[in-house]
């Protein structure tokens, strides 16, 4: 497959990344050369210094022999051109990254017209995300899959005495529940049933979405059931508007701080039940006159990571009980964990991964990321003449990067062991390494097959 990314900023550049780990050709074009430099020195992509909206630049990189074309430039008009005129160039298939409010009420009609294959929106997309984290009832953030009812979410052990030095295989309130993986210091480890735990160890923990609050019970997160009725939100940018716009339509009452007055006047404009306040947020003075402590969630969306970071720190300190924070920055993944806030999201991140299901296609439902992309979770609906469909898993020889952590089998959740057989039409949700992605390709397609590592005996234990 042959991908061309047009813009080499955080999210091109993570695009890239992606696709270097898989069996996908890479061309990156950019109008600066500094920036491509460095995505030399870093993937194994071809990069070139051009401008996207030339058709002479798009003729010259033969631009009907790619496959697919994604413009990620911080141009909406420039990324809807770009990809109107690859269309018009005979390249197969477009994307467009489209962030401005005005544009999402006419995606259909954009796409249709400029032929566009699939437009993204980061900030709307993100926007989604923390709202749905915001309408649960529990504190830790959940990815659901299988049709809402198998869930995927992460827990930090911190020095909780009943985990420390304790071996998976001896953990109780699990039935039912499978540990895909560990995130320590900053790295993912695939675990067997003899690993032992240690402090401030991120459990990535797959299950029935059913069960979960029974289980969040049986470890003590469910710290406050009340929902959210009172947020307020840092930063009246694109997310802070999407997020405020639907939460107002969920009967919350929504405090908006932003530092423009004119984007406040716009604010007031386009919301109609949200307190607009104009002020810099980072003011602690400027929270205690709008009660910050009685608040039920908070959330950072301005456009920097350090400001949401701190003063979601500060609102959790205040008392607040859901804090969470936009993060653009990937290096700040690694250090999310060791903060007491409830959860950070990376637009980057939700965006890459939707553009991941929209490149695998065929029966791949969605595509989420961990820890940067170091791991990921994928639902996918088992095809015909696939390897892994009609045999026990312990067949399969699966390496130990690839687990299935949940099946669902005519409308009915099954968390697998080495005997399960998977079905056609059956959906599966996976944990994969990064490493091993491009293996869990092959496993999944028809008619291929392979040789895979065993598995399915390092895993007895840990149900």
């Amino acid at each position: 497959m042959k991908v061309m990314i047009i813009g080499a900023g955080k999210l091109g550049y993570r695009l890239a990344e992606l696709m270097d780990k898989e069996d996908i050709d890479v061309t990156v074009v950019d109008t600066n050369y500094k920036t491509l430099e460095r995505i030399n020195n870093h993937l194994d992509v071809l990069t070139v210094v051009g401008n996207g909206i030339e058709i002479a630049s798009l003729k010259e990189l033969d631009i009907e022999t790619y496959d697919l074309l994604i413009a990620t430039t911080d141009s909406d008009e420039a990324n809807t051109l770009i990809c109107s005129l690859a269309k018009k160039l005979s390249c197969k298939q477009t994307i467009a990254r489209i962030r401005n409010p005005e544009f999402s009420e006419q995606f259909s009609f954009v796409k249709n017209e400029m032929g566009i294959d699939h437009i993204v929106n980061p900030d709307l997309t993100t926007a989604i995300e923390i709202k749905r984290y915001l309408m649960k009832s529990y504190n830790f953030h959940t990815g659901d899959f299988a049709k809402g009812k198998v869930s995927i979410f992460d827990f930090n052990i911190g020095n909780m005495s009943r985990f420390i030095r304790k071996r998976l295989m001896d953990l109780q309130s699990f039935d039912g529940f499978l540990i895909t993986a560990i995130s320590r210091d900053g790295n993912l480890i695939i675990p067997n049933g003899s690993t032992e735990l240690e402090e401030n160890d991120m459990l990535h923990i797959i299950g029935k979405s059913k069960e979960v609050n029974k289980l969040a019970e049986n470890l003590k997160l469910s710290r406050d059931k009340r929902s959210s009725k009172k947020i307020m939100i840092l930063g009246g940018g694109k997310i802070g508007y999407y997020l405020a716009q639907r939460l107002e339509t969920r009967d919350v009452n929504v405090t908006l701080i932003e530092k423009d007055i004119d984007r406040c006047r716009y604010l007031a404009v386009k919301l109609h039940n949200t307190m607009i306040i104009h002020g810099d947020g980072t003011d602690i003075d400027i929270l205690e006159e709008e009660n910050l402590e009685s608040m039920d969630a908070f959330v950072g969306t301005t456009d920097y990571d350090e400001q949401n970071l701190l003063m979601a720190l500060v609102a959790k300190q205040s008392g607040v009980n859901k804090t969470i924070a936009k993060i653009s920055r990937p290096n700040y993944i690694r250090i999310i964990d060791t903060l007491d806030i409830d959860v950070a999201f990376n637009p980057v991140d939700i965006t890459a991964s939707e553009i991941l299901k929209f490149i695998r296609g065929g029966k791949v439902v969605s595509v989420s990321l961990l820890l940067g992309g170091e791991g990921e979770v994928t639902e996918i609906i088992a095809e015909e003449g696939s390897p892994i469909v009609g045999k026990p898993l312990y067949e399969l020889n699966l390496p130990e990067g690839i687990i299935i952590g949940a099946v669902l089998h005519r409308g009915q959740v099954i968390i697998p062991d080495g005997n399960t057989i998977i079905h056609k039409n059956d959906r599966m949700v996976i944990f994969t390494l990064a490493s091993d992605i491009s293996i869990l390709k092959k496993m999944l397609s028809p008619n291929k097959g392979g040789r895979f590592s065993e598995l399915w005996n390092r895993n007895k234990g840990i149900r």
